[in-house]
């Protein structure tokens, strides 16, 4: 179902400056730069596709069949916690770093809660109380180190938990030729590396600050959350010359409505409960790959087990430690 998604979304257009502000982030040449540096080879080849399109040349790839022309002003945005990825990547993540005794028990235990009472909230005033402290267990790692123990624990504990069915939906775009990003308050290099394994265009995500090469803890700009995800597709699109009301979005939260009405088609996946209710009242498509007793808690944060996971861990390195 298309819609005008300028008719359904409240959201205030971003000023033309000639420069797209994304999520709040100042040096948003620099993001987008890095949102489409995932591929340049995909990008020079889309180029190069569309003048072929232009002369009206057919498209071939030696040893295989015609591939669909790329539809370059159409594209998907997938929101990756409980749409992509059951569960929430940045607790995969920091079960990974736990086992690799990266940071204290303390340290643990003050990030599993702050990350319940931000995921379970989802309000601007649990962000803005946040942000300080959503990056502070990688302060003066090196950005290399931590990119690798990425790939290494996307292998361990992450690539079992990809929904089939969203993946499938994923491919569906890339298979009509258009480019699918995932739009993630994850931290921008895990996200990256998610969109790699998954052989989607890139990513958008939240920015970690480094300074020589390390991070300093902190964040650049705002978390990528509700309002700033709408923010930055708009940025995005501007930047890509996508027709928003060609493109699809899909997310699981309530939170990410802004993202959802600010495209033509919008589809809830795995929705929680107040989700699945503005999907029902606007009409957009659902689509829930949960089974059994999964379906059935609809409403109750995923995270919430999570948390209590990312507990266990901190308990298990402070048993290790006695």
């Amino acid at each position: 179902m298309v819609t005008d998604p300028g008719s359904r979304s409240d959201e205030p257009e971003i000023p033309s400056t000639g420069r797209p502000e994304v999520a709040g982030i100042a040096e948003s040449d620099e993001v987008l730069s890095r949102v489409t540096a995932l591929d340049p080879a995909r990008r020079a080849g889309e180029a190069s596709a569309a003048a072929a399109v232009a002369a009206g040349e057919e498209l071939t790839v030696p040893g295989e069949g015609v591939e669909p022309p790329p539809d370059l002003t159409a594209a998907a945005f997938f929101d990756v916690d409980n749409t992509m990825m059951v569960g929430a990547s940045i607790f995969h993540f920091a079960r990974g770093l736990a086992a690799r005794k990266f940071f204290t028990t303390s340290d643990m235990a003050g990030f599993a809660w702050q990350q319940i009472k931000f995921r379970v909230g989802g309000r601007e005033s649990d962000v803005s109380g946040h942000r300080d402290t959503a990056l502070s267990f990688v302060a003066g790692r090196p950005v290399e180190e931590v990119v690798r123990l990425g790939e290494e624990i996307y292998d361990e504990l992450m690539v079992d938990r990809i929904w089939a069915g969203t993946r499938a939906l994923a491919q569906m775009h890339l298979d009509a030729g258009q480019r699918v990003w995932l739009v993630t308050a994850t931290p921008i290099e895990l996200a990256l590396i998610i969109a790699r394994r998954l052989g989607l265009t890139g990513a958008l995500g939240t920015v970690a600050e480094s300074v020589d090469g390390c991070y300093t803890g902190r964040l650049v700009g705002e978390i990528l959350h509700g309002p700033a995800k709408a923010h930055a597709v708009r940025a995005l699109a501007a930047s890509e010359g996508l027709d928003l009301r060609r493109c699809t979005a899909y997310s699981d939260s309530v939170n990410d409505v802004p993202m959802l009405s600010a495209v033509g088609t919008a589809v809830a996946v795995n929705p929680d409960s107040e989700l699945r209710d503005v999907a029902k009242s606007r009409g957009w498509q659902i689509r829930d790959f949960r089974t059994g007793r999964k379906a059935a808690r609809i409403g109750v944060p995923s995270v919430l087990g999570a948390g209590a996971l990312a507990g266990a861990v901190a308990a298990g390195v402070a048993y290790r430690k006695r």
